[in-house]
Formats: C-alpha cells, structure tokens, sequence
C-alpha cells in the first residue's frame, strides 16, 4: 500500500478549501508511490482512504478560536492528544478529525503513522480562493510535506 495524501475542504468557501489545494499542488508533483485523496472531512471517507496506509498524511482548515493569527500552521502526530480520544482540531466540516481517529481505532483500520497538517482560516464565507496569509501557509505546507515525501524521513522511525 502507497503512502496517502487526503486533503479535506470545501473549495467554495475560500479558507476551508485549503486541504484540497494543497492535496493537489503535492498531486501536481507527481510522488512516486503516493495516493491522493480529496474529502469533504466525513469520518467513514477518511477511514476508507487511510486504512492500513504506511502513512497518512492529512491537511486541513482549522479554526483554533479568536485571537489566532490566521495562517498559522498546526503540526499533529498520530498519538497527539487532541487525536486520541475524539475531538480534536475544530474543522469546519461538523465532525473533528479526532473522532474519527478514535472511530478508526475502535475498528482497527489504522494507518502505520499519521501526520495532520492544520492551517488556520481567516475567511470560510461563500467564494473560491485562498486569504493571503493562509495563501502563503499553504505554500510552507506544501514544501515541508513534499520534502517528507521525498526524504521519506518518517520511514526510518
């Protein structure tokens, strides 16, 4: 099984697109032995596509509360706590990311190792593309998971 990629979102609400515009400049580069996924974030999607993967990586939008500076860039591992036991990130899609960690756990249909990559949003109203500053997160995020698919850095541990 491949390495996978699933970017989550919603292209027409600006911000909350961000996932899949990373999934698709990473798709654009054309990894060799990944798989791209694209989600609007429901848990029994997620669990399909990264069932039994060597490892997953995930990125989306997330809104952290006020005060955050939007474009801000969250890094989560696997055993993160707030992937553990449900909840988790606060998505804009209803359901946490970590329920359905927890829901894949229960089932046993697990990656090897998962990394989630979250951007905070400035802008989820209605409308297509990116605020700047998520814009140029989007841009970091692009790069740091490219070179983790080329290093294949997460393999040796």
């Amino acid at each position: 099984m491949n390495t996978v990629v699933i970017g989550i979102g919603d292209a027409y609400r600006h911000d909350d697109g961000v996932g899949l515009i990373v999934a698709k400049r990473l798709r654009d580069l054309r990894p060799r032995a990944v798989d791209f996924v694209e989600s609007d974030g429901e848990p029994t999607g997620l669990i399909d596509a990264w069932d039994g993967a060597p490892l997953a990586i995930v990125i989306d939008a997330v809104d952290a509360g006020e005060g955050v500076v939007p474009g801000r860039i969250y890094r989560l591992g696997l055993h993160h706590p707030a992937l553990s036991g449900g909840g988790g990130p606060a998505g804009s899609h209803g359901v946490p990311l970590g329920d359905a960690v927890a829901l894949a756990r229960a089932l046993d249909r697990m990656p090897r190792r998962m990394l989630l990559f979250g951007v905070q949003v400035a802008d989820v109203s209605q409308g297509v593309g990116l605020s700047p500053q998520v814009e140029w997160a989007a841009g970091l995020v692009v790069e740091e998971i490219a070179e983790l698919l080329v290093t294949q850095r997460w393999a040796a541990r």
